[in-house]
């Protein structure tokens, strides 16, 4: 069953994120889902996205990995940060080349979580980037003073 996130839903503070916020103007505008206990979402980079001879920027693809974890752990219905990640990168990503994201927990110990995140080429499934990272999720209660806005 895939849960889509809808502008509705969308944390206020989040509407800038450079990956998947939509008031952005120069951001990525990925839109993440669960779908089961996997976070999903498609994304095809730019020309405004390359890095060398039309090859996608490895930090774009870090920053897209780095989030389709991050929303897995908001679209649970908690809230967190990225404590320490790391990626391989297997293949390059032609500029204009879809990549699906997907976003998977591995274990969970009190209030870190690791998570891993792909970038599956559309075309062939080919895995061009994964990643593993650890987030330490948000004391239980009322957000900080200041994260709500006040």
């Amino acid at each position: 069953m895939s849960t889509p996130r809808g502008d509705e839903d969308r944390d206020p503070r989040a509407k800038r994120c450079f990956v998947c916020g939509p008031n952005n103007p120069i951001g990525l505008h990925i839109d993440f889902h669960l779908d089961g206990e996997v976070c999903r979402a498609k994304f095809v980079p730019s020309e405004n996205h390359c890095g060398w001879d039309g090859v996608t920027h490895g930090g774009i693809l870090y920053s897209a990995l780095d989030d389709v974890m991050a929303n897995w752990i908001f679209l649970q219905g908690m809230r967190g940060f990225t404590a320490k990640c790391e990626v391989r990168y297997r293949e390059e990503l032609a500029v204009g080349t879809r990549v699906r994201l997907e976003g998977r927990m591995i274990q969970r110990r009190g209030r870190l979580i690791q998570l891993e995140g792909l970038a599956v080429r559309d075309v062939d499934d080919v895995v061009v980037a994964k990643s593993t990272a650890s987030f330490m999720l948000a004391a239980p209660g009322p957000p900080p003073v200041g994260e709500d806005g006040s």
